[in-house]
């Protein structure tokens, strides 16, 4: 009886009857300690736009709603061994990194590790505005399910829901769109 016939099991631990393939692991320790330097020491995108009254008006919406509250603006790099010109920098992710219950609308219900299937982890928005250029959709959320920025505030709940209400009924249609211009200049 043969487990395996085709390279889908290439890498794997051989099994009772082997595959007869080279089960050597395909990518090197060096490769990937080049590959993780590289992770490492890649630059924050460009914030653009800065100077645009628009713009500038829109972050501190951002932050008066509260939508700073989880997408924190300003982070500190650790100590990265050998590498100082990355270590200890203030960089802007407006993340806070952290898991949060974002309600029953989004929840998939399929825990992962220590999410449940409501929580997320907050992701960078850093690079927002320039999604639809680089990875040719502007689809956000987990799931792709937003087809833009308003839509993706929308489907905030849980922890988020005051945020998204005050986004929904507080502002008018110009800090709205003031608000997007700032998150479309990250």
């Amino acid at each position: 009886m043969v487990i395996c016939q085709s390279s889908i099991c290439a890498g794997q631990p051989p099994h009772e009857e082997a595959d007869s393939l080279n089960n050597d692991p395909e990518v090197t320790a060096e490769a990937v300690s080049q590959v993780t330097f590289y992770v490492q020491s890649l630059g924050v995108p460009a914030r653009r736009d800065t100077e645009d009254p628009a713009v500038r008006r829109g972050e501190e919406i951002f932050s008066n709603v509260g939508c700073a509250t989880c997408h924190r603006p300003v982070a500190e790099s650790g100590r990265l061994e050998g590498v100082p010109s990355v270590s200890n920098q203030q960089f802007a992710p407006y993340t806070d990194l952290l898991l949060h219950d974002m309600g029953p609308a989004l929840a998939d219900g399929r825990p992962v590790f220590d999410a449940s299937g409501r929580e997320w982890r907050t992701p960078p928005l850093w690079g927002l505005g320039l999604r639809e250029l680089i990875q040719g959709h502007n689809t956000l959320l987990h799931d792709g399910r937003a087809r833009s920025i308003r839509e993706a505030i929308l489907w905030h709940g849980g922890e988020a829901r005051p945020a998204r209400e005050r986004f929904r009924t507080k502002l008018s249609g110009d800090e709205r769109d003031a608000l997007v211009a700032f998150l479309r200049s990250l």
